[in-house]
């Protein structure tokens, strides 16, 4: 299933989301961000929402302006704040500094070559951690984004593809039960 046939299998009663998954994953509605950017985010948010048809179809699409390894970029940034995430959210949730000091010792090679430049991955990160709900990293990433001249236009689109891809997501799999 395509892009398309997933859009067009949302509900009615979730217009909004065909609207605005039109508009996120277009050049004029993810101001401050790049073409290969948006798609690099969008496939990392599909895998962080785990709705496998919406994954398959964000990797088609993203196929026209990614190489294999820029996909691969995405599925990093995945794959490493599925563990991130819930390492850093725990041990700030948990409210004792002790475990801010201590080494996470979790490796994280991956990181040094990720198959798509710095930014892009960060800014991957940022998203997939909206979608986790780890606000040590949300601030994490968006320190970096903002040191590196990302704009909060260009933060903000991230957030903005995380948000519709991941409700896309849970409408998809709610109308399919």
């Amino acid at each position: 299933m395509n892009l398309q046939d997933l859009r067009n299998a949302l509900p009615d009663y979730a217009k909004d989301l065909k609207l605005n998954l039109d508009s996120v994953l277009s050049d004029a509605g993810a101001a401050g961000l790049s073409p290969k950017q948006i798609r690099v985010i969008a496939v990392a948010c599909a895998i962080a929402s785990r709705h496998a048809p919406l994954v398959a179809a964000l990797e088609q699409f993203a196929s026209d302006q990614l190489s294999p390894e820029e996909l691969n970029g995405a599925r990093t940034a995945a794959a490493i704040m599925a563990m991130n995430n819930i390492y850093y959210r725990a041990t700030h949730l948990i409210h004792n500094d002790e475990y801010g000091t201590m080494r996470a010792g979790l490796r994280m090679n991956a990181m040094a070559n990720p198959g798509v430049d710095k930014m892009t991955f960060e800014l991957a990160s940022l998203a997939v951690s909206a979608i986790n709900g780890c606000g040590a990293c949300l601030d994490s990433h968006e320190r970096t984004l903002r040191q590196h001249d990302i704009s909060a236009q260009g933060v903000q689109s991230a957030l903005k593809i995380a948000a519709v891809v991941h409700a896309v997501a849970v409408t998809l799999e709610q109308s399919a039960a």
